[in-house]
């Protein structure tokens, strides 16, 4: 039995919002009228309705296909290329240098064996001045196996790798320690009822029910816990 993204990701339904997507459709919409924009790592393009106003190019390595090895989470479905203009692997991707005004990268890193060549091959093909957008997770169960290659990435990561060439005009955490360990308890029926022969009884959910409501209250509070884990950061950065 594989595990459905669609159900981990149910297991936030008790945050507000979507920080992560929401953000990230404001970086878009803000990007300027007919700007190229590449999407690395575009998967099935869910972001290409936002941009509309952008010269919008998708490149994927297109060898995911939904389904993966059924050893962790997986989309669940067979995945669609059909809208992707380049395929490529995103640290060799076959275009003259300077291409893109701007480019986007999100949820793309963990599943990279080189993270790091992978964001100099972004630098190559923006231009300068160019901005590029990043998002990746902090603390990520394996997803989308056997394409998943690092946990996660904290600020030190990011602030190291585009030091050299990239003034880092973003770099936000979303989520906290509290809301990122809300998402592990959730977790844990999908673990009981794949990983053993036992189900989830009334007592667990209550158990369960009632430490996640804590972990809510708590996160209200919160200062910083971020620092320690949260879901990941978003980076907006322009390059120099």
């Amino acid at each position: 039995m594989s595990l459905s993204i669609k159900q981990f990701q149910f297991l936030q339904f008790w945050k507000e919002t979507d920080e992560r997507n929401e953000w990230t459709i404001r970086q878009l919409k803000s990007l300027p009228n007919g700007y190229k924009l590449l999407d690395a790592g575009a998967g099935e393009c869910r972001l290409k309705p936002y941009c509309n106003h952008l010269e919008y190019v998708a490149q994927d390595f297109c060898q995911y296909d939904g389904i993966g090895d059924t050893c962790s989470l997986q989309q669940g479905k067979l995945r669609d290329h059909s809208r992707i203009d380049i395929v490529s692997d995103i640290t060799n991707i076959p275009v003259v240098a300077e291409s893109f005004d701007a480019v986007i990268c999100t949820e793309v890193l963990e599943h990279l064996p080189n993270p790091i060549a992978a964001i100099h091959e972004l630098d190559r093909v923006l231009k300068h001045g160019g901005t590029m957008i990043l998002t990746a997770p902090f603390a990520s169960s394996t997803h989308q196996s056997p394409y998943h290659f690092c946990s996660g990435f904290n600020k030190y990561f990011y602030e190291s790798v585009l030091a050299e060439k990239f003034d880092i005009e973003q770099l936000l955490p979303y989520g906290n320690w509290f809301e990122n360990t809300a998402l592990e308890v959730g977790m844990i029926k999908v673990a009981v009822e794949k990983y053993t022969d036992k189900k989830i009884n009334l007592w667990d959910k209550i158990l369960m029910g009632l430490l996640m409501l804590r972990l809510k209250r708590y996160s209200k509070i919160s200062e910083n816990s971020d620092n320690l884990r949260c879901f990941g950061y978003l980076c907006v950065a322009k390059k120099r």
